[in-house]
């Protein structure tokens, strides 16, 4: 969170939560308009960005989460020089709407980055998951994923599907969530990989490091 002020993506509020965390106070943050800009999260690609942005704890901690990836992909690029970061997308920007069983669906990823790596070209779709959705909920996101993967929108449009990455807060939850994916079809199982929050950086930019 540090590393994120200095670098100006978000701000702390003037007002703390309640509780005690770290043996400190917890205080609310909210991003700068530098890191809603980072972020995209508005509809808007033409507006300004000028005001802090608050919501609540929940999707905080998720927006927060997604940009200290982006940071720590960032910094891991620039301080080991072996990969590049082409491009990138997050939300809503990265969603892809299809039509499924039923009717329209819409695949939501938290984040989208293109890397290069070596003569390779990396396209992954990144999830993170804090432990805070049901199980149930994350697997049906997954479904989602599934469905998407073989209307072969993605495919056609661009000539391949990115995997996905799933990362998550510890080992507890990745060995429920893996448990989850292999009673996926076969060779849908091969879409996803699920790692360690900690562990995005190096993975994504590592040959081998992902499905």
């Amino acid at each position: 969170m540090q590393r994120l002020a200095k670098l100006g993506l978000v701000v702390r509020f003037g007002r703390s939560v309640g509780g005690i965390r770290a043996g400190s106070k917890g205080h609310t943050i909210g991003l700068t308009g530098l890191g809603e800009a980072v972020l995209d999260v508005g509809q808007d690609q033409g507006r300004r960005h000028r005001q802090v942005w608050e919501g609540k704890p929940y999707f905080q901690d998720h927006t927060l989460a997604i940009a200290e990836l982006h940071t720590s992909l960032t910094e891991h690029i620039a301080a080991n020089g072996d990969a590049d970061l082409i491009a990138f997308e997050t939300e809503p920007k990265v969603w892809r709407r299809f039509g499924g069983i039923g009717g329209s669906l819409t695949l939501k990823p938290d984040y989208l980055a293109h890397i290069g790596v070596g003569d390779i070209e990396r396209v992954v779709f990144v999830e993170i998951d804090l432990g805070t959705e049901s199980l149930p909920s994350v697997l049906r996101k997954c479904q989602v994923y599934l469905q998407y993967w073989q209307a072969g929108i993605e495919q056609h449009l661009h000539g391949l599907f990115p995997s996905v990455l799933w990362l998550v807060p510890d080992g507890r939850r990745r060995g429920r969530l893996q448990e989850g994916v292999e009673r996926l079809p076969r060779d849908a199982q091969a879409l996803f990989t699920i790692a360690l929050l900690h562990e995005g950086a190096q993975l994504l930019t590592t040959n081998g490091g992902l499905a």
